[in-house]
């Protein structure tokens, strides 16, 4: 792979004319389809192997001009969006904040004690036990500089800047090692949540409401664009960050995962089928609004970087 190029993937649009899938070399977008016969990025996936080698045997050889990122509209990188399947619980130090911030734990229990009861459930979960995964909708999705718009439903909106792992092939009921094979690459969504929607009062026995506290339109920014796998030396050492008008906020790596791309895909290969072009996203690290106990607002601005996966810049309205 030294002498490779490397280039990412996503899907643009010039003005009014219909979107394209393209292929980003060095800033530069270049359109798919004057080399490949695939009408978007989510036919791409379908035919992934093949696809992943005619790219990179493209972007060795451009020489044509492509147009300059900058100059065109970035959607999220995956059109029509697959489903997203979703890790919850799923980085330690994020586990332990939120286990103090909500007083999860023995009544009366101080704060060092709920941290250590968080730590040793966390650890022993991440040994012994699953994850924890839930589902979400694709019509939430939006592109990665697109405003999010904050519902009127709910209250205490906040981020959770998270890895995101896009399949390549279809998947079901896999091992560990042979889940590694259904990454086509990784992009970043920030997992948005309206925190007073999670738990449902009414009818304690659930306890939770995912559906509704995480898919309000807008509620997963995603892209600017997909990574191909080969070009991300380790998914679990990346750094993640998000940055709320200015001020850091979030500030982790992908190694305080319990339980990493390979692992989520497998367990859930055992009770759904994973298809091309659908996502994963892997958990948050700490720093979310309720620890910051502070939310979002109308006017607030989120921007927010991986390793290597380029950056998003998001304005609350």
């Amino acid at each position: 792979m030294s002498n490779e190029v490397s280039f990412q993937i996503g899907t643009f649009a010039n003005g009014e004319q219909p979107p394209y899938p393209g292929i980003v070399v060095a800033g530069r977008v270049y359109d798919t389809r004057t080399v490949l016969p695939y009408p978007t990025t989510a036919a791409l996936l379908g035919d992934w192997e093949p696809a992943l080698r005619s790219l990179q045997d493209f972007a060795n050889a451009v020489t044509g001009d492509g147009r300059p990122v900058e100059e065109l509209r970035v959607l999220p990188p995956v059109q029509q969006p697959g489903q997203i399947f979703a890790a919850g619980a799923n980085y330690r130090e994020h586990i332990i904040q939120i286990t103090v911030a909500h007083r999860i734990g023995t009544p009366g229990a101080t704060e060092a004690e709920l941290r250590e009861q968080a730590a040793r459930e966390t650890d022993e979960r991440a040994a012994n036990g699953d994850p924890y995964v839930w589902v979400g909708v694709p019509s939430s999705i939006s592109g990665a500089y697109d405003d999010v718009i904050l519902p009127a439903v709910g209250e205490n909106h906040d981020w959770e800047l998270e890895l995101g792992v896009i399949i390549g092939r279809r998947t079901r009921d896999v091992g560990v090692a042979e889940a590694v094979d259904a990454i086509a690459g990784y992009t970043i969504c920030n997992d948005l949540t309206t925190r007073s929607l999670v738990p449902r009062t009414d009818i304690p026995m659930m306890g939770t409401d995912w559906m509704r506290a995480k898919n309000a339109p807008t509620f997963y920014p995603t892209g600017p664009y997909l990574t191909p796998a080969k070009f991300v030396a380790d998914p679990l050492d990346l750094e993640i960050t998000l940055h709320l008008n200015g001020d850091l906020m979030q500030k982790g790596s992908t190694s305080d995962m319990l339980f990493g791309p390979a692992q989520l895909i497998s367990y859930i290969s055992r009770y759904a089928t994973l298809e091309p072009g659908d996502m994963l996203i892997t958990g948050s690290p700490a720093g979310n609004g309720s620890h910051h106990g502070r939310f979002l607002r109308a006017g607030d601005v989120m921007e927010a970087e991986i390793t290597g996966l380029g950056k998003q810049r998001t304005v609350c309205r």
